[in-house]
């Protein structure tokens, strides 16, 4: 057994390295070694969101989907290998998520500027923030210095990944693994932090997407609460059979980033079964109805998860690698 000096020098070491790690990280990592990264990644992300304002919404799910899995490394972005099997062909991504295409022209401008300098986490955690910020919505500090994985993992997009069925008690088991509170779940779900996946279909941004019929189909026509005009309209556009490629969007402004989608839960008239589990009589039907009614609440809290979820397991220091093609390891 060490001694208790030794055991002191052990914490004392343990806890300097954190620290040092923790100084990889700040806001203006780029300054110096490539000062035109943050104007190259915003200009990108509002050129793409202009001519298809549902970019937006992709790039921002793209973040997501990528923090969920391994921690936001990036590792969303690779492609399959000998030696592992990606997360892009995993039931909550496969022709789901996009906006690959947006993050590899960046990376590609940046290594013509700054080879090997910006992480590919990096431009996928700013994007969305821009993004967000293109729509309408709030804008957050977001901390750099992250580096890229050397690999993904298939079955944890699986298995980590919220679905769109789940109940609020799941919902909240599922955010409370990843360390956020039941607050913080439900500003996520807000801008579609919860995917489809279960239903094995494309689910798109709560407060700037669209669905299609096969998603909600069960919903407006054997779930109890919900509102009937509500159900009726949807029934319009979503036939009990057939249809199931028909879109309606998720609120009343698809397109833009606003707190209408908690107004929508107040009224029952959530398009998914895990949408309205947010407002039916359980623990977080007064955060809906704070959100519902005040959108500063909602901007502020959803810009404060944003942030934590940035966070999450990062690489840093000399940790992964800084790849020169977002969709591929270096060397390979």
């Amino acid at each position: 057994m060490a001694s208790p000096s030794l055991f002191s020098l052990f914490c004392m070491f343990s806890f300097l390295l954190a620290m040092a790690d923790a100084h990889y990280l700040s806001p203006h990592f780029y300054k110096s070694s490539c000062p035109k990264a943050l104007s190259v990644i915003r200009t990108a992300v509002n050129k793409a969101v202009a001519k298809e304002r549902r970019m937006g919404a992709s790039l921002l799910r793209l973040h997501f989907h990528d923090c969920f899995v391994l921690g936001c490394d990036a590792s969303i972005l690779l492609d399959d290998t000998a030696n592992f099997k990606g997360e892009k062909t995993a039931d909550p991504n496969n022709n789901s998520v996009r906006g690959y295409d947006v993050i590899d022209a960046i990376k590609s401008r940046l290594e013509s500027l700054c080879p090997r300098v910006v992480s590919c986490a990096d431009i996928v955690a700013v994007a969305a923030r821009d993004s967000v910020v293109a729509l309408g919505g709030p804008t957050w500090t977001v901390q750099l210095g992250r580096r890229d994985s050397t690999t993904a993992s298939f079955s944890t997009a699986k298995r980590d990944l919220p679905g769109a069925g789940l109940s609020l008690s799941g919902l909240i088991s599922a955010f409370a693994k990843k360390g956020f509170t039941a607050k913080e779940m439900v500003a996520l779900s807000g801008i579609n932090i919860i995917t489809a996946f279960r239903l094995k279909e494309k689910k798109r941004t709560h407060t700037i997407g669209k669905a299609h019929c096969k998603l909600f189909r069960n919903r407006i026509y054997n779930e109890a609460n919900i509102n009937d005009g509500f159900a009726r309209s949807k029934q319009k556009i979503c036939p009990s059979e057939g249809g199931g490629e028909n879109l309606s969007g998720m609120d009343g402004t698809p397109d833009v980033f606003d707190n209408i989608y908690f107004r929508h839960l107040k009224d029952n008239k959530g398009l998914f079964h895990s949408d309205q589990q947010l407002y039916s009589g359980g623990s977080t039907d007064s955060l809906v109805l704070s959100y519902s009614t005040h959108p500063t609440y909602f901007f502020a809290d959803v810009a404060k998860a944003m942030v934590k979820m940035g966070n999450l397991s990062l690489l840093t220091g000399t940790q992964g690698e800084i790849r020169t093609k977002c969709w591929k390891i270096n060397g390979s």
